[in-house]
């Protein structure tokens, strides 16, 4: 059967997408640009991936990938729904406490033989309000690293933190520390209920840029929030000046708070993430949870779509894609620079 050729004319790009190319030329996009472009239809969207591309590899050309090791498992206090190291959770992972220096040592040197070049010591629990025999234990892992690894950037994920343990990290030469936001400030209440506030959060990234740690902080997709509230999201973080944006697509996992959650459609991840970036030109936007389970075939989208990093090697409680396989599939995408 012979294949039908349209005559009609293409359809033109949509006004707001258009209205929006002003960030290339240094233009800060506004809220109310941000929200009209967060309504756009899905047959639009590839048009939004488009420009958010071209903003990318004119301010952050560069691409960035990490490791983390889960350097201290489960048994967390905190009410987080989407965690599933907290224990209020039936979640089945596995529990140990902070792993040794050799450990973490080992876990890094790895990672630096694999490519990559930054590596985040994470733990769980609520954080470190002083320097307790623990927090002690992880600056001495980030010192022996230094040492025996100079070349790889180190960073951590340890939860909230006072002036003392800020000021220790900094000491200890701490490149980068993440603390995730997770949702619009707004709506954080209703994912912690009591054990802590999101104000406690955003006071410790303020903390941490005061002593020239370089912050990263993002958040997850799928957790009930509408596209206003990632964009409120997204501003937010522009207005901490965060260095780092990581960007989880939620899998409800068994056990957790949000396990009955739906899953996200792949074509409002990739609105997502190409706002993101419209709204953060020049920041490291990183792919984290969420790659190989929900986006599958369509990773290579949302690195078109704006994103310049990813975390390989594996999660916190989920395994990841191989670091190898990783690296070919970003030399691959340089050839779309």
């Amino acid at each position: 059967m012979p294949v039908s050729i349209s005559t009609r004319r293409p359809a033109r790009m949509h006004p707001d997408v258009l209205a929006a190319y002003p960030v290339l030329s240094e233009e800060r996009l506004s809220r109310e640009q941000a929200l009209r472009l967060a309504a756009l239809p899905g047959r639009d969207v590839l048009d939004l991936v488009s420009l958010a591309h071209k903003v990318q590899t004119q301010f952050a050309p560069d691409t960035h990938a990490c490791t983390i090791v889960n350097a201290k498992s489960g048994a967390c206090a905190e009410d987080c729904k989407f965690c599933a190291q907290s224990s209020y959770h039936t979640a089945r992972i596995e529990t140990y406490p902070l792993i040794t220096r050799e450990a973490i040592l080992a876990a890094a040197a790895q990672a630096q033989a694999n490519g990559v070049r930054a590596f985040g010591i994470v733990t769980s629990g609520t954080g470190y309000a002083r320097v307790t025999p623990e927090f002690q234990q992880i600056l001495d892992a980030i010192a022996v690293i230094h040492e025996q690894l100079p070349d790889l950037g180190v960073c951590a994920s340890l939860g909230i933190l006072s002036e003392e343990t800020v000021s220790a990290l900094a000491l200890a030469g701490l490149d980068h520390y993440n603390l995730n936001l997770q949702v619009e400030p707004r709506r954080y209440g209703e994912l912690v209920s009591a054990t802590h506030s999101v104000e406690a959060r955003i006071h410790t990234l303020r903390l941490l840029r005061a002593v020239g740690i370089r912050t990263c902080a993002g958040g997850i997709i799928g957790l009930g929030e509408t596209m206003a509230d990632r964009v409120e999201l997204a501003l937010t973080l522009r207005d901490l000046e965060v260095d780092v944006i990581p960007l989880n697509v939620l899998i409800p996992l068994p056990g957790t708070a949000l396990e009955s959650q739906p899953l996200v459609p792949v074509s409002e991840i990739a609105k997502t993430f190409a706002l993101f970036r419209l709204i953060h030109p020049s920041r490291i936007i990183k792919f984290a949870a969420g790659r190989e389970t929900k986006m599958k075939d369509f990773q290579g989208l949302l690195m078109l779509a704006g994103a310049n990093g990813l975390l390989t090697g594996g999660y916190l409680t989920t395994r990841g894609r191989d670091t190898a396989e990783d690296n070919t599939f970003l030399n691959e995408l340089e050839g779309f620079k």
